[in-house]
């Protein structure tokens, strides 16, 4: 079969697209980052290990051949590649459909919740993957140990067993597509849709699953919370106690048996208890949940130490919403003197509904002492709102005594935060999406490095803005 997947550079996209080729499907690809002249990715360089072809968002990738066309909700109607497929009249297939087959095929435990879905995915695979019982993955950001120990890009990985692991994403309303064996509620917040839509979303999820684990303290899952077991930092079936959090990690014990995780943050100490509940139900014991949490190692873009240079570290992470950059923040300030953080919101979409809420969430998040950049909005390709800005964010910080400033710049700010860090500091780049940002991040550290001055860059002196979306 012949299956072609537009938008191939996402994360999920990407996942399934190397699931396809590792099982013997000939697969394609386009993405907006190959027509924008992203050729040197390290995603597309595995990709290409796999024989997966590449190609521009234009509809080039799709011939008589092909059998199959996926997409994601970020794809429009107009896309060129939806014209093509009908052109061709080749059906397509909306990337939550494809995953719920293989959901529907496999004993699934699906990780849902607004907040902590990718670390807690790979917990529950990594525990489950110590324990023996050699289970698949399927998730939103790749896991380190499967880089290093198996050599894959880390966001899939085929076992021997029926046992599934996913991310059951709510952004879309794709959560109510899957029946899993299990189902895993970690939290619910405003995000990318209102409460009461997303409410609707988890109680139809809960209702498809064989079993279901909720978290019990968190209030927009009360109706749910009876539907199963439960977990939570205070209460529940599962909860730990002893808690001591530092910045490199915590210890806490579960009903007797101690832990150590070598993550930082309480949000992360929550993440564990949730993949021990699941586990638990998976029947692993919790000595062996606690060995194989020690051994953890993160997955990509979530507090990655970037490195240090003088007692100043450059850590890049992942959070893009609210509540993730407040638990980013709180587990930066257990970590270092000052916080001075660089965010690059994600989308057009999250600051038009998330404006108040990004703005409350930062003000108590920045201490008087920090600092926080703010640039414009990452921009792949699509529509964009009328008058939606991340400036609309700076100025509530600013109405609120933020310590804050906005520039479109990003080397300007690179700059400014490289003078401004001091011994003791930790700087932070946040964001999603842009694949661009752990080279920003490396490139911070090197001005370090190199007390590099950059005053402007070549395209800010000639009237441009320098963002990598507008070259």
């Amino acid at each position: 079969m012949k299956i072609h997947f537009v938008g191939i550079g996402g994360v999920g996209m990407s996942a399934l697209a190397q699931l396809h080729a590792m099982g013997g499907d000939i697969v394609t690809g386009s993405d907006r980052l190959i027509s924008k002249g992203y050729h040197d990715l390290a995603l597309w360089d595995y990709l290409k290990k796999l024989n997966i072809g590449l190609f521009p968002q234009d509809g080039s990738g799709l011939d008589e051949k092909t059998d199959l066309v996926i997409l994601s909700s970020a794809i429009e109607a107009d896309n060129p590649e939806i014209k093509k497929a009908k052109e061709l009249d080749i059906p397509t297939m909306h990337r939550s459909e494809l995953l719920a087959k293989h959901v529907s095929e496999h004993r699934t435990i699906a990780v849902s919740g607004t907040s902590g879905k990718s670390t807690t995915t790979a917990m529950v695979y990594e525990i489950l993957a110590y324990a023996g019982k050699s289970p698949s993955v399927i998730t939103g950001a790749a896991i380190m140990s499967l880089q290093k120990e198996q050599g894959v890009f880390g966001n899939v990985y085929k076992g021997a067993s029926d046992l599934l692991v996913i991310e059951a994403d709510e952004s879309d309303g794709s959560i109510v597509k899957y029946q899993p064996y299990l189902g895993l509620c970690l939290n619910l917040r405003k995000d990318h849709k209102e409460i009461d839509v997303l409410q609707g979303f988890f109680t139809q999820f809960v209702k498809n699953c064989q079993k279901a684990i909720v978290n019990t303290e968190e209030d927009n899952l009360k109706a749910v919370a009876s539907a199963g077991k439960t977990f939570g930092l205070h209460h529940g079936d599962i909860h730990p106690e002893d808690v001591r959090v530092t910045g490199f990690g915590s210890t806490f014990i579960i009903q007797g048996q101690p832990f150590k995780i070598n993550i930082p943050g309480l949000h992360n100490v929550a993440n564990a208890t949730a993949a021990v509940a699941a586990a638990l139900e998976c029947d692993v014991d919790l000595k062996t949940c606690a060995e194989a949490l020690e051994k953890f190692s993160g997955i990509a873009r979530r507090f990655a130490s970037i490195g240090s240079y003088n007692n100043i570290e450059v850590i890049d992470d992942f959070a893009h919403n609210p509540h993730k950059l407040h638990a980013t923040i709180a587990a930066a300030h257990l970590r270092g003197k000052r916080v001075l953080a660089f965010y690059q919101p994600h989308a057009f979409t999250s600051i038009k509904m998330l404006t108040a809420e990004f703005v409350e969430n930062l003000a108590i998040s920045i201490g008087k002492e920090d600092h926080l950049w703010l640039t414009e909005v990452y921009y792949p390709g699509g529509t964009i709102p009328e008058g939606i800005s991340s400036i609309n964010v700076y100025k509530g910080l600013k109405n609120n005594g933020v310590n804050a400033h906005y520039d479109t710049c990003r080397e300007r700010i690179l700059a400014e935060m490289a003078a401004a860090a001091q011994p003791g500091d930790i700087l932070l780049v946040l964001g999603a999406r842009d694949p661009t940002l752990t080279d920003f991040a490396r490139k911070l550290l090197k001005s370090l490095e190199k007390k590099e001055k950059i005053t402007t860059c070549q395209d800010c002196m000639l009237g441009n803005c320098c963002l990598a979306y507008n070259k």
